[in-house]
């Protein structure tokens, strides 16, 4: 590599951004980590955060290989958190043998994150079959055709798929595979993190207490 600053290091690993001085304290965090979540991602929204529902989603899977991908949160209510994906992926199989689970939203443009560990179970039929109703025409088709995370020998196959459903389904709904539906997160731990100036970071950690109740503290940065 290219040694751009004097460093040693390329000068994008080198930069350092100042995150500023936005404290975030324990009088002004709400003690329901769901509505604190809730509240950082409206202000997410509106700060412009790139798809501020997009969460990091790590597992461990039956050979106990860590992996990580994006998903998208759908929902998030006092029951935790809510994600659709192809139960047969590797994400979905993984869950399937190990429910502990790991997601972040890495929402950079704020130097906001938030860290949740929690236990992942798949949702009711009626859920599932809820949401795949409300999807475009399209997102519904593309989810019957892929056998998600499985090889194909090139994409042209997949498309051709594509084509032989969407002739189909012309016209009319496309049916819940019985292979994709919901995971629902139930939270243990929230993490909120909020960067500052000098590494100086405030990091607030919330772990489920015995009474079902929330415990506070602060961790250093």
């Amino acid at each position: 590599m290219t040694d751009l600053d004097g460093t040693g290091t390329t000068g994008s690993l080198a930069r350092h951004t100042d995150y500023g001085q936005t404290p975030l304290t324990e009088a002004g965090i709400d003690r329901d980590p769901i509505a604190q979540f809730s509240r950082w991602l409206s202000e997410a929204e509106l700060a412009g955060v790139y798809e501020p529902n997009a969460m990091v989603l790590s597992t461990i899977d039956a050979d106990r290989r860590p992996s990580s991908r994006t998903v998208l949160l759908r929902t998030v209510d006092e029951d935790g958190f809510e994600f659709f994906t192809n139960y047969e992926s590797a994400k979905g199989q993984a869950l399937m043998v190990n429910s502990d689970v790991s997601i972040v939203f890495p929402w950079y443009l704020i130097h906001r994150q938030v860290i949740v560990h929690g236990t992942a179970v798949p949702t009711s039929a009626e859920v599932s079959d809820a949401y795949f109703a409300s999807r475009p025409h399209g997102s519904q088709v593309a989810s019957a055709a892929s056998e998600q995370s499985r090889p194909i020998a090139r994409r042209e196959l997949l498309e051709e798929r594509v084509r032989e459903l969407e002739e189909k389904y012309a016209g009319v709904d496309v049916p819940r595979p019985i292979t994709w539906g919901g995971f629902r997160i139930t939270p243990r731990s929230f993490e909120f993190w909020q960067g500052r100036s000098s590494r100086m970071h405030d990091r607030l950690l919330f772990t489920r207490a015995a009474d079902g109740g929330w415990r506070l503290e602060r961790l250093q940065p």
